[in-house]
């Protein structure tokens, strides 16, 4: 496996009291913090500062840093974007922000408090998934949706999908490097772009797409076939994860009887 697949893999291994905690205690805890986060009322501001703290304490207790945390939480941008319409589509009552001219910048207040709700709730969220796949191993959670009684198809289609998007980033980065190689690049000439032109590149784009898409169903029959000579039929199996002790439970109980507290400081605070 390439050094470039391998960073693909959120898990940093640590020896922190979040990395030894049993992954059945904490993907149900972070999909319940998802939940609690996403069914707060708009404008519940003292439940998000609750929440944001919450989560701030979990990445101090991983040890990898807390601005590692608030630096890939910033993929929950294009939700903001998402939702931007909020501000021009709200009801009234209505703010002039500025005015150029004759041109006033009219916004919705309720739609402005909507938007802020929004991008925090779904900063909030990103950044609790988050601290989960850097603190646990994909094994480890597919473990402990097997515990949660998902459909095992479900978790199957869940834990290919992993193992297959390391095999297709493998055969693009060949692919670049083919392609580089090809290109006459001329690492001493900055002044040259290697490649030739736009339409060229254009080509070579489309051809490394549709060629990636054959080689990768090629190679994805060659691995079930391997893995029915193997024995498989359609099950994960795994070794059978130890009992959660009374401390687990007791952790589990106690964090989502926090979420409980949080969603009612919501429903009272929120608009």
């Amino acid at each position: 496996m390439s050094t470039f697949s391998t960073s693909l893999d959120p898990y940093l291994p640590a020896n922190s009291p979040l990395h030894r905690l049993d992954a059945r205690v904490k993907l149900p805890f972070t999909l319940a913090l998802i939940l609690v986060t996403s069914l707060l009322p708009v404008g519940a501001w003292l439940a998000y500062l609750l929440i944001w703290v919450l989560l701030l304490s979990l990445a101090a207790l991983s040890t990898l840093g807390i601005p590692l945390v608030l630096k890939r939480a910033l993929i929950a941008i294009p939700f903001f974007l998402a939702a931007l319409p909020l501000l021009f589509t709200g009801p009234e009552p209505r703010i002039t922000l500025f005015t150029i001219q004759d041109w006033n910048f009219i916004i919705s207040q309720p739609g402005l408090i909507r938007l802020v709700s929004i991008a925090l709730k779904s900063w909030l969220s990103v950044q609790a998934a988050i601290i989960l796949s850097l603190s646990t191993p994909f094994s480890e959670i597919a473990v402990a949706l097997r515990a949660l009684r998902l459909p095992k198809l479900f978790i199957g289609i869940i834990s290919l999908m992993w193992r297959y998007l390391f095999l297709m980033v493998d055969q693009t980065v060949r692919l670049l490097r083919a392609r580089a190689s090809r290109s006459a690049t001329l690492p001493q000439r900055r002044d040259l772009k290697p490649g030739g032109s736009l339409g060229w590149r254009a080509r070579v784009t489309g051809g490394m797409a549709g060629h990636l898409f054959l080689r990768s169903l090629e190679r994805s029959d060659r691995v079930y076939a391997a893995m029915l000579s193997r024995g498989y039929d359609g099950e994960q199996r795994s070794l059978a994860a130890p009992p959660l002790s009374r401390s687990d439970w007791l952790l589990l109980l106690m964090g989502l009887l926090i979420l409980v507290f949080i969603s009612l400081i919501g429903l009272l605070t929120g608009g």
